[in-house]
C-alpha cells in the first residue's frame, strides 16, 4: 500500500510540470483578465497529472496483486478517464453546459455494469411505523448512482475557485474517506482513497498559491468523480442508519457551498446555474482574510466535518442523531451570518469584497 501511494504522489509530481509545458504549448490557458491576479496565461490540464498518478498507482498494485483489479476499480478507471477527458476538451474548447451534462452522464453511466452502483440505501427511520431499516433500490439504483456520482462531481468543479482549494478539499476528503472506510472493514476503498489523496497532494505542490497550474475542469470533475464512486464503493455498502449521512460530511464544503448556492439563486429568483459572488471563499475574502488564509480556513472547516463523520461510525444512532443537528444548526447560522444565504451584506462587507476580487485567482 505504501508503495501505491508513493507511486500515485510521484507520478503526480513528474507529471503535473510536465503537462503544464503541454498546456502552454498547445494554449490550453486560462486567460488574464480584469477580474484575476495572475498578469500571464495560467495553464490548464493539472486534472491529466492528478488522473496519471493516481492510474498509475493502481496499475502497481495491480501489478503486486491481479486480484486487486477488480471489476468496480476497473470501471472507476474507465469512468475517470472519461470524465477526465469531457474536463480537458472543456478546458480547450469551453463546452456548453448542455454537452458538459451529457459527457459526465456518460461517464457516470459506465461504472455501473462494472458493479459500482447504490443498491440499497438505509432507512434513518426505521422501525415498526416506518418500514424496513434497509431499502433494496431496484431499478432506481441506476438513475439514483448517476445522479449521486454527477451532483457530487459537480460540487467539487463548483469549489475550484481559488488555489490549491479544490486539491487541498478532496485530499481531506479522501483521507477522512479512508479512516472511515478502514473503520468499516472496507480495507480496498481506504486504499484507494489514500492512493486518491496522494495523487491530488503531489499535484497541490504546484497548485498551493500562487499557482503555476490549474487543475481545471478535467482535474476537479474528476475529483468529485472518484470521491462520488468510492463512497458508493465503501459506504453506500454499510447497512447502518448513520450510513446515509456519512459521505455527505465527507465531502462536506462542496456539497454545502453548492447547496446554499442553490438556495441563495433560488431565493433571489436567479436562475440555479448562474455564477455569483456569494461563495463560501467570497465571503470570507470580503472579511479581509488573505488568498492563503481563506484556503486555510476551509481546510479547517473540512477537517472539522470529517472528524465528525469517523467519531459518529462509533457512536449510537441517538447520539449520532444529536450530533448532526447540532452541526447543521451551526452550519446554517454561521452561513446565514456569512451572507452565503443570500443575506444583505452591509456596506463594509461589500467594500471589503471589492478589495478581494484582486486576490481570487480561479474564480
Amino acid at each position: 500500500m505504501a508503495l501505491a501511494a508513493c507511486a500515485a504522489f510521484l507520478f503526480a509530481l513528474v507529471l503535473t510540470p510536465l503537462v503544464r509545458r503541454l498546456a502552454l504549448r498547445l494554449g490550453i490557458v486560462d486567460m488574464p483578465s480584469g477580474r484575476k491576479v495572475h498578469r500571464e496565461p495560467m495553464p490548464y490540464l493539472g486534472g491529466v497529472a492528478i488522473y496519471g498518478g493516481f492510474a498509475a498507482a493502481i496499475a502497481v498494485m495491480g501489478f503486486e496483486n491481479s486480484d486487486f483489479l477488480r471489476s468496480e476499480i476497473v470501471g472507476l478507471l474507465i469512468g475517470g478517464f472519461i470524465i477526465t477527458l469531457v474536463g480537458v476538451i472543456d478546458d480547450a474548447r469551453d463546452l456548453s453546459p448542455k454537452w458538459k451534462l451529457v459527457g459526465q452522464i456518460v461517464a457516470a453511466s459506465v461504472v455501473i455494469p462494472f458493479g459500482l452502483s447504490v443498491d440499497f440505501v438505509t432507512n434513518p427511520f426505521f422501525g415498526p411505523l416506518f418500514g424496513p431499516d434497509v431499502v433494496d433500490l431496484g431499478w432506481l439504483k441506476a438513475p439514483i448512482t448517476v445522479i449521486w456520482i454527477i451532483g457530487v462531481t459537480n460540487a467539487v468543479n463548483l469549489i475550484d475557485g481559488l488555489d490549491g482549494l479544490a486539491a487541498g478539499i478532496a485530499s481531506i476528503a479522501s483521507v477522512t474517506l479512508a479512516v472511515v472506510a478502514w473503520t468499516q472493514g472496507q480495507i480496498l476503498v481506504a486504499y484507494l482513497a489514500l492512493i486518491l489523496a496522494a495523487s491530488s497532494v503531489g499535484f497541490l505542490k504546484y497548485n498551493f498559491h500562487p499557482a503555476r497550474i490549474f487543475m481545471g475542469d478535467a482535474g476537479a470533475m474528476f475529483l468529485g468523480f472518484a470521491l462520488a464512486c468510492l463512497s458508493i464503493l465503501g459506504l453506500a455498502k454499510v447497512a447502518t442508519v448513520i450510513s446515509v449521512f456519512i459521505p455527505i460530511l465527507i465531502v462536506g464544503i462542496p456539497i454545502l457551498d453548492t447547496g446554499f448556492a442553490i438556495f441563495r439563486r433560488y431565493q433571489k429568483g436567479q436562475p440555479i446555474f448562474q455564477a455569483d459572488k456569494d461563495h463560501l471563499h467570497h465571503r470570507l475574502l470580503a472579511l479581509g482574510f488573505s488568498h492563503p488564509q481563506t484556503v486555510m480556513i476551509i481546510y479547517g472547516i473540512n477537517t472539522v466535518l470529517g472528524v465528525t463523520a469517523v467519531v459518529l461510525t462509533s457512536l449510537s444512532t441517538a447520539q449520532s442523531v444529536f450530533i448532526l443537528i447540532l452541526i447543521s444548526s451551526l452550519i446554517i447560522v454561521t452561513a446565514d451570518r456569512l451572507g452565503i444565504l443570500g443575506r444583505s451584506a452591509s456596506t463594509s462587507e461589500v467594500a471589503a469584497s471589492r478589495v478581494s476580487l484582486e486576490t481570487d485567482d480561479e474564480s
